[in-house]
């Protein structure tokens, strides 16, 4: 009986449909690394694009950080009104969390 539980859950999650929102949370706190932490995460988002384009699906996809620099918030800013990320957020910042998880809640 595990193994057919195991087996559902391996079929759920290979198949590109069943994905509704993807995202990278970016925990770390220091400001002097937030650029960083958000270039690694615009390229495991660009691999998740590129991934989900390749089967025709756009899921939804965010952005968490903890420290946002100014820098990297208009770039941010500018991916949100492109529309190339759906939503983005301030880990530090209740608001955010509380719209980004409204979001998420109510896709």
């Amino acid at each position: 009986m595990h193994e057919t539980k195991d087996n559902e859950y391996k079929n759920a999650i290979l198949n590109p449909k069943n994905f509704i929102a993807l995202g990278e949370l970016k925990g770390g706190i220091d400001p002097a690394g937030a650029d960083e932490h958000w270039k690694t995460a615009k390229t495991a988002i660009d691999r998740i694009v590129e991934g989900f384009k390749s089967v025709n699906l756009n899921p939804k996809i965010f952005y968490i950080g903890a420290a946002i620099e100014s820098k990297m918030a208009t770039e941010i800013f500018s991916n949100l009104e492109s529309g190339y990320i759906n939503n983005a957020a301030n880990l530090t910042k209740d608001e955010h969390m509380t719209s980004i998880t409204d979001w998420l809640v109510n896709l």
